[in-house]
């Protein structure tokens, strides 16, 4: 089949202004537990888009591990790729789809990194594997192979051996995403799809509907 014929056709799900909430926050958790209830495989995968300071544009599936009504929160190496975007420009724009749901959600925002506490307390819960990778992995930067990253793994292991777990590296932390604009998409049947845009304003936000 070619390429051009692929298609799904959507069963017509509807997002109407008067069913959502008028606090996108309360809608964005509405939806999430629905994904959650629906088992949808890395529920809180999200792909986030950053740009360097001269607008090349990048993006990669990241995990959402907070959210609340300050933002959006995810973890990741400073000194990588997005960590030196997002210093450069610190904005970015996460969008989150759930096709058995036939939904999407788009976060557009400014990123400030999270308090050093907030950092130290969720790398305290990773998985040990998962604390000595971010000690072993220079991400983004290039490695001669995979010999180099099991030898640079074998090295943090043995170095923190003797502790019940390492520390966070200064090299890692989270970041929050502060929204400014958060969209809502439903499929619809014959492509008319439901677009709920929601604009932070002083004091709250402005809701307000897009074609699809």
């Amino acid at each position: 089949m070619s390429i051009s014929n692929l298609r799904t056709e959507y069963r017509g799900g509807q997002l109407s202004e008067q069913t959502a909430s008028h606090d996108p926050i309360e809608q964005f958790a509405r939806w999430f537990d629905e994904a959650q209830a629906a088992a949808v495989r890395d529920v809180n995968a999200m792909s986030l888009a950053t740009a360097s300071r001269d607008g090349r544009p990048c993006t990669r599936i990241v995990l959402l591990k907070a959210f609340d009504a300050c933002g959006f929160v995810f973890y990741t190496n400073y000194l990588s790729r997005k960590g030196r975007e997002l210093q450069d420009n610190p904005l970015a724009c996460a969008l989150f789809f759930w096709g058995e749901l036939e939904r999407q959600v788009r976060i557009e925002g400014t990123v400030s990194r999270v308090s050093a506490e907030e950092s130290d307390r969720y790398f305290a819960q990773r998985p040990l594997d998962a604390q000595l990778g971010a000690w072993a992995s220079p991400q983004s930067e290039p490695i001669a192979g995979r010999a180099e990253l099991e030898e640079r793994l074998n090295g943090v292991r043995s170095r923190f051996s003797q502790q019940a777990a390492p520390p966070r590296p200064p090299h890692w932390g989270g970041y929050r995403i502060e929204p400014a604009r958060i969209e809502f998409w439903q499929g619809g049947a014959a492509r008319l799809h439901d677009r709920l845009l929601y604009v932070r304003e002083s004091g709250g936000w402005r809701q307000s509907r897009l074609a699809p």
